[in-house]
């Protein structure tokens, strides 16, 4: 056989799968994988958008990291791995005569999942190192606060969403005038769970809401 329908065999024998969002970004399709092999998808860590999972135009500069941790049929299920602002839109947020203030912290939720949490902040005017520190502080305090309130899926929205980063600026912008708040980056720096835990873990995140809103729920 010759090299050239070898190598054409090898590609009719991979196959696409639906790349599926965890349960705390709805289980959407997230994009497509290929492979010849679905053992082979173990592990991968494929990249997506915001836009992707939500349909908002607006967040195609939030980069998705997610790791597929389970294949059933064509599905390849996945955990959060981290999520990135692009360059593009970080460098869009910079002027003359302002500040860029980082901050990076480890921080564990409540239910005992670690992240490594980048944020940033860009001031409308130059800052002064004491107010960079207490700045930084604010992004310490408010994302400690909120991994420490929040099981893992529930902190990991409001951290690619926004809700973590507007509550530092409405705090941090009573010590310096900012131009925009964000959190620019996450890790995940513990081990990656099987997809029957993480579906688990919704369920119970369910069953919380539910009787925080006063239902019943059956045993």
């Amino acid at each position: 056989m010759s090299k050239r329908a070898s190598t054409h065999d090898t590609w009719r024998d991979k196959q696409w799968y639906s790349i599926i969002a965890p349960p705390y970004f709805g289980n959407i399709e997230a994009g497509e994988t290929i492979s010849d092999d679905p053992e082979k998808l173990i592990g991968r860590v494929v990249e997506t958008t915001l836009y992707d999972v939500t349909g908002d135009f607006s967040l195609i500069h939030v980069k998705l990291f997610f790791k597929i941790i389970d294949v059933k049929g064509n599905n390849a299920y996945t955990e959060f791995k981290g999520h990135d602002l692009t360059r593009d839109y970080l460098r869009s947020l910079v002027r003359r005569g302002s500040s860029r203030i980082d901050g990076i912290f480890d921080v564990q939720t409540k239910d005992g999942r670690i992240l490594r949490v980048s944020a940033v902040a860009f001031t409308l005017n130059r800052a002064k190192t004491s107010q960079e520190r207490l700045v930084r502080k604010i992004m310490r305090d408010v994302i400690s606060s909120k991994a420490s309130q929040l099981a893992f899926g529930e902190f990991v929205q409001e951290a690619v969403l926004g809700k973590i980063a507007s509550e530092i600026y409405n705090q941090a912008k009573k010590v310096i005038p900012l131009r925009k708040c964000e959190i620019r980056k996450s890790k995940v720096l513990t081990k990656s769970k099987t997809v029957k835990a993480v579906m688990e873990e919704a369920m119970e995140q369910r069953r919380t809401e539910i009787v925080e809103g006063g239902e019943s729920v059956a045993s």
